[in-house]
């Protein structure tokens, strides 16, 4: 398997805020199924405390099974993410103990 630091950002229109509420049940119910994979997740946030993406770490077999799953999560079929990074990583520190 294989850790991955996810970063993907929401639209900017004035429609992005709808769209993320819309397909939150969905998206939670998707990162659901995919147990131990999610290691953590969670929104970004504005200075003004609004959902303007989310990151993530993630536990893949590879790349392509990653890019799988992104490509079928509802904040990705809804155009609520609209930029995704991702990045290859690797947990050093956990609740700080080394992991």
């Amino acid at each position: 398997m294989t850790q991955f630091l996810v970063t993907a950002r929401d639209g900017t229109d004035a429609d992005a805020p709808a769209r993320r509420a819309a397909a939150r049940p969905a998206h939670l119910a998707s990162v659901g199924r995919l147990g131990g994979a999610m290691i953590m997740g969670g929104a970004m946030l504005d200075a003004a405390g609004t959902a303007v993406g989310s990151t993530m770490v993630v536990d893949f077999p590879d790349r392509a099974a990653l890019d799988a799953w992104i490509a079928s999560d509802p904040y990705t079929a809804g155009g609520v993410w609209r930029e995704v990074d991702v990045a290859l990583f690797r947990i050093a520190v956990e609740r700080g103990e080394p992991a």
